[in-house]
């Protein structure tokens, strides 16, 4: 398999706005353009190749590499997600509840920040140990980001959440979300807003209190890459010349450009788009003057 552009599923969903279409190169007639799906496997948004079949019926097993093997689904699922108003405040599932109750992977992420307008930020974690019952309370009575930490978002920052973590990303952030290959959302609190059929968005607060870590966020930082598990692990490289980087037999490569131009093995690459390359194509080169990001397993 040769390395291959990524066309991405994109979502409208009523949060988002239109920075995906304008400034980032995605193609759809959908409105708002909330979230790319730029590498997914998940059905409820393949990622498609330029002859307009899926990523996942076009691949082999030699294609993603041994590390995928293990994994009763391909474990990655990454996106672009453009917040032009504030998402749900939510919470995803361990593998052990998902995977017992919902037939799914649960939800670790990562979020590198690319753009943050004055004053965005996102909520994460508990500012304190809390009870269950005071969780309960502050949901009931709509105060629960009162509980939250806010960290005021910059642009290459970027913020790992175990499944379990609360959390909402604020309005005026723009990210490249890497993340277990789920779409299982809890919603916890959602400003009362409604949908584009004038109903309010469910919520899953019994669920969510079932799977909430209830302890005080304590940031993770990573010394050598931006954020891994088992799932992923995600490197930045910003280049300004020339870099070659290579694929074994063990993982493909996902390259996601989050800022600038240049090329990828002589074919242009600009900021938003994402490549993919197969495991054991050995060594490749990007040259130009951009930052990308690099997803493997």
């Amino acid at each position: 398999m040769k390395i291959e552009k990524l066309y991405p599923e994109c979502k409208d969903y009523i949060w988002g706005g239109e920075k995906l279409k304008t400034k980032y190169g995605k193609q759809t007639e959908k409105t708002p353009c909330a979230e790319s799906w730029e590498l997914s496997f998940h059905k409820d948004g393949l990622t498609r190749l330029a002859n307009g079949k899926t990523l996942a019926e076009s691949v082999t097993e030699m294609d993603l590499g041994e590390n995928v093997k293990g994994f009763p689904f391909f474990p990655v699922l990454i996106k672009f997600i453009d917040a032009k108003e504030n998402l749900s405040v939510q919470v995803h599932p361990s593998d052990e509840y998902a995977l017992a109750n919902e037939n799914s992977f649960g939800k670790t992420e990562m979020w590198y920040i690319i753009e943050a307008e004055e004053g965005a930020g996102i909520y994460l974690g508990f500012n304190r140990d809390v009870t269950k019952e005071e969780y309960e309370t502050a949901i009931k009575e709509k105060r629960l980001t009162e509980l939250l930490n806010f960290y005021e978002a910059t642009a290459g920052e970027c913020y790992f959440i175990p499944s379990g973590t609360i959390h909402a990303i604020g309005k005026g952030c723009l990210i490249c979300e890497i993340q277990q290959n789920s779409n299982l959302t809890y919603r916890v609190y959602d400003y009362g807003r409604k949908d584009k059929n004038g109903n309010e968005r469910e919520l899953h607060i019994e669920k969510a209190l079932k799977i909430t870590n209830l302890e005080k966020f304590i940031p993770i930082v990573f010394e050598d890459c931006l954020g891994k598990c088992e799932y992923f692990t995600v490197q930045k490289y910003a280049i300004d010349d020339i870099v070659q980087l290579k694929s074994d037999e063990k993982s493909f490569h996902c390259i996601t450009c989050v800022k600038g131009n240049g090329y990828i093995e002589k074919v242009e690459i600009h900021q938003g788009d994402s490549f993919f390359v197969p495991a054991n194509f050995g060594a490749y080169r990007l040259d130009g003057n951009l930052e990308i990001i690099l997803t493997r397993i």
